[in-house]
């Protein structure tokens, strides 16, 4: 049989998804640069941009679980389309505030928390609707192409963020983004999808439970999780971008934004080869490698004081992190039944946001004690650090492999 690299793409509401969920990419990632250059801009201060992890990552640890319940006992749409109105509104409070003279970074603290509770809910449910949407056969080709589509968000958000900054001013960004998010919520309107199979329960501490037990229970999974996790809180570098693009590399707004896409450009390129390769079987110790490469790049673009090279380090390094990216979502998806995906994908929310939220604190609480330099080479050294421990202590990740029969729910 011949492989269809688009096999997902040719059904209407998984063509509709894909459409609503790059403009939602687009927002989510030119929200954020815009916001840590502002709040760099305003304040000057790594410490400060440490605050805006922080506050990104309080309701993924309080609700993120919840969320997940939520998400297998009510209409997931609906659910995707509220919780994007919460950005929406942020955005535009941002464009008054900032146009009207009155921002502060108390103010963008306050409208970040009140996103990311509302990314607590709508994360969960998006994921677990992925599946709805498509035929089992080509669950695995809407898992890729899904991938392919948010990185193509990825890499355009920063770059548009640093456009809007330099030719109009951080307030046109937060406009752009507004636009931007009810674009996604008219697009998700639009889906059709199957009734979920198997019973729906009630949100509950017994049900929350249910999925963090099936997690447990699967050593592949929880291996996967937990090595993402800390890799990216050690090895993570975004938080200090602007430190990077303004002092240390001094190429300003839009070689921020340059800087900023180079990782998801990357990320995308790995994305449509991984549409046209064959499958990944040896899926554990392809992703050991990976992130072991993702602590390398992040070593040598601590080191580089060369605007080019700076790029194309974090370009590769967007290329590890993609591999990583598809392998631990086809695992967790395809092992998981309908009716439990909301609660295990919000378990996997919770890891992702622990890592990218937690490692935006450590980077800023780290270069504000010593300096951007020695915070982001020491965070590569701890990502290898990682990847030895857990190739050491799971050896059921390391000779884990994706069985080529398995099929979603």
């Amino acid at each position: 049989m011949t492989h269809d690299p688009l096999a997902a793409l040719r059904q209407p509401s998984f063509a509709a998804y894909a459409a609503a969920r790059l403009a939602a990419a687009v927002a989510m990632t030119l929200l954020n640069a815009a916001i840590l250059y502002h709040v760099y801009q305003l304040t000057g201060s790594a410490f400060q941009l440490a605050f805006i992890g922080l506050a990104r990552f309080l309701p993924s640890l309080g609700l993120t679980l919840v969320g997940g319940a939520v998400a297998d006992s009510r209409n997931r749409k609906v659910i995707v389309m509220a919780a994007l109105a919460v950005p929406a509104a942020a955005s535009a409070t941002l464009f008054a505030a900032t146009a009207g003279g009155a921002v502060s970074a108390p103010l963008i603290y306050a409208l970040v928390l009140c996103v990311a509770v509302a990314a607590a809910f709508e994360n969960p449910a998006r994921q677990a609707l992925l599946p709805q949407l498509v035929t089992p056969e080509t669950f695995p080709n809407a898992i890729v192409v899904s991938s392919t589509i948010q990185s193509l968000g990825f890499v355009t958000g920063p770059a548009l963020a640093g456009l809007c900054i330099a030719l109009a001013g951080v307030e046109a960004a937060y406009a752009v983004h507004a636009v931007l998010v009810l674009l996604a919520i008219g697009l998700t309107a639009l889906l059709r999808p199957r009734p979920v199979a198997g019973p729906r329960r009630a949100v509950s501490l017994a049900a929350i439970r249910e999925g963090l037990e099936f997690v447990i229970r699967r050593q592949p999974i929880v291996g996967a999780m937990t090595l993402d996790m800390f890799a990216v809180i050690f090895g993570g570098a975004q938080a200090l971008l602007p430190i990077y693009a303004t002092d240390i590399l001094g190429v300003g707004g839009v070689g921020y934004g340059i800087l900023a896409a180079s990782l998801e450009a990357g990320a995308l390129l790995m994305s449509v080869c991984l549409i046209f390769l064959p499958p990944i079987r040896p899926a554990g110790r392809v992703l050991l490698v990976t992130v072991a490469l993702f602590g390398l790049g992040t070593i040598l673009f601590g080191l580089s004081r060369n605007f080019y090279l700076s790029v194309a380090t974090y370009a590769a390094i967007g290329m590890a992190d993609q591999v990583s990216v598809v392998l631990r979502q086809t695992i967790i998806q395809l092992a998981t039944p309908d009716d439990l995906r909301g609660r295990v994908s919000s378990v996997n929310m919770l890891f992702i946001g622990a890592s990218n939220q937690l490692g935006a604190v450590e980077s800023g609480l780290v270069a504000g004690l010593t300096n951007a330099t020695f915070a982001v080479v020491s965070g590569g050294i701890g990502t290898l650090a990682v990847v030895a421990i857990v190739a050491a202590r799971l050896p059921g990740l390391r000779r884990y492999r994706i069985d080529p029969q398995v099929r979603a729910g």
